[in-house]
């Protein structure tokens, strides 16, 4: 690699302000003293309120004025304004450590293999002990050459006028514009450098304290990366063991010569990740139905977990021991009513699906809604959501928990009594409103025995 460039081109360095009167004298000073003398600086600022411009006006800079504000965007707006071979991208909170900040930087880029350099990021004395962590970790010592990896950061960058025109910055993404370029540049087979010895003190790192807002946008881009993808669980359904316990008070009913608990078990029995299902029930002739339709129902509730003030996790709880009791232990736990006879075909394997990806510890089914909610007790109604706006207008909005179409945990959530208490709770927004319909009283009795008679629920 030839490491020593032929003529001294015209470099510009474009750095992307905004409010940074604390750090552009000492930026612009550190630039300004460089032993490589060819270059132009162009200031980008986004909407200052501070001193930043009055101060950088004092050095030999062009200012240019950016309203939208997205981080590429910034970069190819100073560059279409500038005029130098290479282009330099520097943060205005950065400042370079030395003299030979600039030449180190760029000296590899006569290599037409190379598209880009990023330099080395020092934490200053004062940097939070996160920010430093981070920076020391990532930045290190050796000079590397990337051939698939993609990381590359625009606080402290090198690229040629030639590589940019054929690869401009993404001007939409609201982060890690830098990342996304990169991935563009090594699929396309060439490489980019790490170079330590242009080094610059960056005082919030790359992780910026760990913002979380701001890690959430990156992580979202990332996420559509090929060389980054974090949004597939590497834990996989087919490879655990999962359980359906349907629980019931009393008899099963009948609605067309079929039980809610036959449709149930039926429905269930179509989805791919179940491995076993429990009828839980405090009725001699359900578990006597139950094992008739091919199903488990090894214990009898006692009958004050069939009292109406006994919870839905009280008996789950209760069913979970029984079952583990047996020597049988499931992965996770799917709880499932029999008074929903409309499930979607894959709303429980979708749900499960979906915890595993999200991380989650619990699971349940729920249903927006944006009509007036009101909140009614002994000595006050209250309005829990605006009636009066548009509801196409509304932002706020109450998930409706419909737990008993599905909910899905792991058994050391109910094992410990709670599945809300310190844990990650999700909700699946159920859109099907047929799902949604639950048997509970004669109008639904009635309602669900007309849906059940048309063509398009007489298989289930």
């Amino acid at each position: 690699m030839n490491n020593v460039l032929e003529k001294k081109p015209l470099v510009s360095i474009i750095i992307r302000i905004k409010n940074e009167e604390k750090w552009i004298t000492s930026c612009l000073k550190a630039v300004f003293d460089q032993d490589y003398k060819n270059f132009e600086v162009i200031i980008v600022d986004n909407s200052s309120t501070d001193l930043s411009l009055e101060k950088a006006k004092k050095f030999k800079v062009k200012i240019i004025n950016i309203e939208k504000f997205t981080p590429g965007k910034a970069i190819n707006d100073g560059i279409k304004n500038s005029s130098g071979k290479i282009i330099v991208c520097l943060s205005g909170h950065c400042v370079p450590t030395s003299k030979s900040w600039l030449s180190n930087l760029i000296k590899d880029l006569s290599d037409k293999k190379i598209a880009g350099i990023y330099g080395r990021q020092e934490p200053f004395s004062f940097s939070s002990d996160l920010d430093k962590r981070d920076l020391i970790n990532l930045f290190g010592l050796d000079k590397k050459i990337q051939i698939k990896d993609t990381f590359f950061h625009n606080a402290n960058s090198a690229f040629t006028r030639k590589i940019w025109e054929k690869f401009p910055f993404d001007e939409k993404i609201s982060n890690i514009e830098d990342r996304v370029w990169a991935e563009k540049v090594i699929f396309s087979g060439l490489q980019i450098i790490y170079e330590p010895n242009a080094s610059v003190y960056h005082h919030h790192g790359i992780n910026q304290d760990l913002n979380s807002d701001r890690a959430r946008n990156i992580v979202k881009i990332l996420e559509t990366l090929n060389t980054t993808k974090t949004n597939l669980s590497n834990i996989k359904a087919k490879n655990l063991k999962i359980a359906a316990i349907i629980p019931i008070r009393g008899k099963s009913k009948k609605i067309n010569g079929k039980s809610l608990l036959e449709i149930t078990i039926n429905l269930t029995k179509k989805n791919k990740y179940i491995s076993e299902i429990f009828v839980s029930t405090d009725e001699d002739e359900t578990i006597k139905l139950a094992k008739k339709l091919g199903v488990s129902a090894p214990f009898k509730r006692p009958p004050r977990l069939s009292r109406d003030y006994a919870s839905d996790l009280e008996i789950l709880k209760f069913s979970l021991e029984k079952i583990e009791s047996k020597n049988k232990n499931f992965d996770l736990i799917v709880c499932l009513k029999e008074t929903y006879p409309f499930r979607s075909k894959n709303l429980v394997d979708n749900m499960i699906k979906k915890l595993l990806n999200d991380g989650l510890d619990t699971i349940f089914a729920g249903k927006t809604e944006k009509r007036s909610v009101w909140k009614v007790d002994t000595y006050a109604t209250s309005m829990m959501i605006d009636e009066f706006t548009s509801r196409n207008l509304k932002t706020e909005k109450t998930i409706i928990s419909l737990f008993g179409l599905c909910c899905v945990t792991y058994p050391s959530v109910i094992r410990s009594g709670d599945l809300f208490k310190k844990k990650k709770v999700g909700i699946y927004k159920v859109e099907d409103q047929i799902s949604s319909i639950e048997v509970r009283d004669k109008i639904s009795f009635e309602l669900t025995k007309r849906l059940l008679n048309t063509n398009s629920f007489k298989s289930i």
